[in-house]
């Protein structure tokens, strides 16, 4: 065989694996355990903390055990208590005997793990983190909040409706499942794109085969003279900023006169497998840009990325800056990184290993299919988005109610083969961006070439952007950067309209000449601000353009530089499934 046949074998080879393993490679995994293993079995010491631990957890659980049968639970016996965010033990019904005992033992085994498995001598980070996360999710497959007969809340619905909970249970899952294989929504999702969700008015006036780009129209009879430009993630639907009415980014913005741009991207097939970051960067942030500039000429653009698009955007923003394009008014990251050097738990699944396999995935089919993407990040938080929902849906037999963040995200999207290669390899692998080695057009390019002013969004909960490396942008770039941390998560601490009273934030700026301030620092020292950022954010904005009077709205379009209008928003490509 020659060296095209056997590179097509192993390929074909590690693409079957991939449908077996969910697209977790073997090998990567193996490895993990391999040196967390051997260095354990190198540390005696380690050996006899962990037999001492074994032996205090043990007698703490009897004692706890004996105590709670006879009499409340006091002082006497200190209980452990689960990690910050889990909330599995929260109900009552776990402080009652057996129930808490099931509880404080799970606990036990659990931090025993956790050190079993973290502060080996010798062990790189990343397998630490593997083997840890790893022996995490296979412990709470048997957490006692799993099964009917150890979780007292289920028990007692079970006794008292005399096991109709677990019929109905049966059934939801049935319909779940006939409703996965045969790729329909969810149960619930009554939500349609353009009536329900996606419903801001405006019109498609550029299509190309990677993006439609939507002018939306004016709600205010004068607007501020320089637009916005909304680069969203790639990898769901654009129209999470466009939610429902009361729940929609653009609507904000248009209520405050702003003239308002978003791509909507194509969902990719195997015809766009060789898509790559150079044309999302052409086809896309570029095209988008010069659409923008014959629409409303003679003004500077505010240009905002979510996610990977913020990551995007500050890509393009570096080009356009080496090039002396001096188009951009400022730059808005909501959420997004352009250091990967501390990424969150999604480093879990990226490193050579791992990429390899992924590659060859793709390679057969020409893209990353939605569902394992999707799944990827419910394993980061499995007890929140996987087994919560198995003892709501399954187990208590009940149905939460539909929002519009959740019919979103379920509106997942495929990945190019080239692009998702290149993003893994150039940001995560190599963290090309912040080293000043990403190329676009042949040419290096450098964050600290960017002049314009940023403003960057973290929030506090974020699993997919920890905040933390979304805040390095300040030592990255020589510009101003004004950063704000808000409450809630990757998608729900974004989507925070006035309307949302749960939220709080903080802010500060940083001009250029400002020594460094450490994240650390930034969260214990700056005030806090109840409410929606929202406001803050289009303050900071409408103070760039200063006292400059408000002009009449631009026309839809620009049919004689090409961009006449197509189709009504939310336009075509964001239909495809």
């Amino acid at each position: 065989m020659n060296g095209h046949s056997t590179s097509t074998l192993d390929r074909l080879t590690k693409s079957a694996t991939a449908r077996l393993t969910g697209g977790i490679s073997p090998t990567a995994l193996l490895g993990a355990y391999s040196d967390w293993a051997q260095h354990l079995m190198g540390s005696p010491g380690k050996q006899i903390e962990l037999l001492e631990k074994a032996v205090s957890g043990l007698t703490c659980m009897m004692r706890y055990g004996a105590h709670s049968a006879t009499e409340p639970v006091d002082g006497a016996v200190t209980p452990c208590k689960p990690q910050p965010g889990d909330h599995r033990f929260d109900d009552p019904a776990w402080d009652r005997f057996p129930f808490n005992v099931l509880a404080q033992n799970f606990l036990v085994v659990e931090q025993w793990w956790h050190q079993a498995t973290t502060d080996v001598r010798g062990v790189t980070k990343q397998h630490s983190d593997v083997v840890s996360f790893t022996m995490r999710q296979v412990l709470d497959i048997f957490a006692p909040t799993n099964f009917v007969a150890t979780n007292p809340v289920v028990l007692e619905q079970t006794i008292q409706q005399h096991g109709a909970n677990l019929l109905r249970g049966f059934q939801n899952f049935l319909e779940d499942t006939g409703r996965n294989l045969m790729h329909e929504k969810p149960v619930g999702d009554n939500f349609e794109v353009g009536t329900d969700l996606a419903t801001a008015k405006g019109q498609v006036v550029l299509r190309n085969p990677l993006m439609e780009l939507i002018q939306y129209s004016p709600t205010t009879e004068t607007v501020h003279a320089e637009p916005i430009l909304i680069v969203p993630a790639w990898i769901m639907k654009y129209y999470i900023l466009d939610l429902s009415p009361g729940n929609s980014l653009v609507n904000y913005l248009t209520s405050r006169g702003h003239t308002v741009f978003m791509i909507s991207w194509k969902n990719p097939d195997e015809g766009d497998r060789d898509m790559g970051m150079e044309e999302y960067v052409s086809l896309g942030v570029m095209a988008a840009m010069d659409a923008v500039s014959a629409i409303v000429p003679d003004q500077k653009i505010h240009a905002t990325g979510y996610c990977l698009g913020g990551t995007l955007l500050s890509i393009a923003a570096a080009a356009m800056a080496r090039d002396g394009d001096e188009r951009l008014a400022s730059i808005t990251l909501f959420a997004a990184q352009t250091d990967f050097t501390e990424p969150g738990e999604i480093a879990l699944f990226i490193n050579e290993s791992q990429v390899t396999f992924l590659e060859d995935m793709m390679w057969q089919r020409g893209y990353l299919e939605a569902k394992q993407m999707a799944g990827a990040f419910q394993m980061l938080r499995s007890n929140d988005l996987v087994w919560s929902r198995v003892i709501h849906d399954y187990l208590l037999g009940q149905r939460e109610k539909m929002i519009d963040l959740m019919a979103w995200n379920a509106d997942a999207t495929r990945m190019p083969y080239r692009m998702h290669s290149e993003y893994l390899r150039k940001l995560f692998l190599e963290n090309a961006l912040a080293r000043a080695h990403f190329k676009v057009g042949g040419h290096s390019i450098s964050l600290t070439d960017i002049r314009a002013p940023i403003f960057a969004v973290g929030t506090l909960t974020d699993h997919v952007a920890p905040w933390r490396s979304v805040y390095k942008i300040k030592q990255l770039t020589d510009t101003d950067v004004t950063f704000l941390l808000t409450s809630g998560g990757h998608n729900a601490g974004i989507v925070a309209g006035p309307e949302n009273p749960r939220r709080h934030y903080q802010i500060g700026n940083h001009r250029e000449a400002d020594r460094h301030v450490s994240a650390d620092s930034f969260l214990a020292n700056t005030p806090r601000h109840e409410g929606s950022w929202w406001p803050a954010w289009v303050d900071w904005i409408e103070t760039l353009q200063g006292n400059r009077a408000r002009v009449a709205p631009p026309a839809m379009g620009n049919a004689a530089a090409g961009y006449a209008p197509l189709e009504p928003a939310p336009g075509s490509y964001v239909h495809q499934s």
